[in-house]
């Protein structure tokens, strides 16, 4: 990254922050010197606010190194459900895609051990407890440094498995709720019993002491359930609820007409900012949501607010948008390294490549962290540091994963002055 290159995104925490006008028109090269003229001009501002902020600007620098800090590890495609929106097709019978052998495994983990910033590792699926060897693996990255966490649908959930996941120093465990009730969820995730299951697993994380998060996903057919899941979650007594509208890849692809609608994301965005404004018993963010950053910024404004990210624990975002390939890759079960869980494209593979010549070096992760590339609207917005986008969406509805974000309406300044 260019490192005299200032983001359009701070003159707008720079307004909220200080509550004082920012003209970027004046600022025609936004760089660290006019950045120091731009704060000696403003008299408003003491020596104090001016530190904050470049502070701030120099956390920005920081986190966009593009260093790796997550990253989702398929480790089998085997399930135990068949989701209606699952993104890698998952079933119990996957022979085109059979499980890794544990040398490979093991490989693996030295090799994002090597990173500097220790990610988190999440073992992921289909449904990782189908694997014998899952707990092989989270002791062995426990052991070399790593933050590992665990992906479960929750049906296999039992008190031995609890013992094991505390054995092995997994720090965080994820549930998938979809429904507020039984008719939802297992419909969602095709099987009778998956809610109770998961109902049953959360209990068993309280009791043993585990802590754990949910993600639930949305389309048309359970959008109405959001408020209520959210209550459930904390009733259940999640460290953290996941808001997710899916990127339709996989079986997603087979409901297109579910997804919600462009005007009723961007209200339920609103909806969610509202509600994380008074939440203070969970953490909570949209997923897969990146225009909800831009949301947060332009509410913020028009009800004189200053916005306040919470720390997301054991996860990425918390201020900025799609980080695909940005912070967090994928790995799945044939080695290939994604961009992240719902891009279907290959940054290369672990059979013949190392991991970190692939972060380092791969032309499509360079390609999605070189933000002058993207196109339509996402490349002309103002909002485009913080947002960005989301890439696998943009692909999975267009073929072009440069091209702008498919469910947001916002037009940028730069674009509505042409009208």
């Amino acid at each position: 990254m260019n490192l005299s290159y200032y983001p359009p995104c701070f003159y707008i925490l720079y307004h909220l922050i200080f509550n004082v006008t920012t003209d970027t028109k004046k600022v025609k090269k936004k760089n660290i010197g006019n950045l120091k003229i731009h704060i000696k001009k403003n008299k408003k501002l003491n020596k104090r606010k001016n530190l904050v902020f470049i502070i701030f600007y120099w956390y920005f620098i920081i986190i966009m190194k593009f260093e790796l800090k997550w990253l989702a590890w398929e480790i089998t495609r085997r399930c135990n459900l068949k989701c209606v929106h699952c993104r890698s097709s998952s079933e119990m019978e996957v022979s085109q895609h059979p499980d890794f052998s544990r040398e490979f495994g093991f490989n693996l983990l030295d090799q994002i051990a090597e990173f500097d910033t220790k990610p988190v590792v999440v073992l992921s699926g289909g449904e990782p407890l189908l694997r014998e060897d899952w707990h092989d693996f989270a002791c062995y990255g426990t052991e070399k440094g790593l933050r590992m966490c665990l992906a479960t649908n929750g049906t296999l959930v039992n008190n031995e498995i609890c013992q094991k996941i505390k054995d092995a120093g997994i720090k965080m465990v994820s549930l998938s709720l979809d429904g507020a009730d039984a008719g939802v969820h297992d419909n969602f995730r095709n099987q009778p019993g998956a809610f109770d299951g998961t109902i049953n697993a959360a209990k068993l994380f309280k009791e043993n002491d585990i802590k754990f998060l949910i993600n639930s996903s949305f389309t048309k057919r359970n959008q109405q359930e959001i408020p209520k899941v959210w209550k459930l979650a904390k009733e259940l007594g999640a460290t953290a609820w996941y808001m997710f509208m899916i990127v339709p890849t996989g079986r997603g692809e087979d409901i297109m007409d579910e997804l919600i609608s462009a005007e009723d994301y961007e209200e339920l965005l609103k909806w969610h900012y509202q509600m994380e404004k008074e939440e203070d018993e969970i953490l909570v963010r949209p997923t897969c949501a990146p225009h909800y950053y831009r949301i947060k910024t332009q509410v913020a404004k028009e009800e004189g607010e200053r916005i306040q990210h919470r720390t997301l624990q054991f996860s990425t975002g918390g201020a900025k948008g799609c980080l695909a390939g940005q912070l967090i890759l994928l790995v799945n079960v044939d080695g290939e390294a994604l961009p992240c869980s719902y891009f279907p494209l290959s940054a290369g593979n672990l059979h013949e490549q190392n991991l970190k010549d692939i972060w380092e070096n791969s032309a499509l992760l360079k390609e999605l962290r070189d933000f002058k590339g993207y196109k339509g609207k996402c490349g002309n917005c103002e909002y485009l540091n913080i947002c960005g986008g989301c890439r696998a969406r943009a692909y999975a509805m267009t073929g072009d994963y440069l091209d702008e974000e498919p469910f947001c309406n916002y037009v940028p300044i730069k674009m509505s002055r042409k009208k």
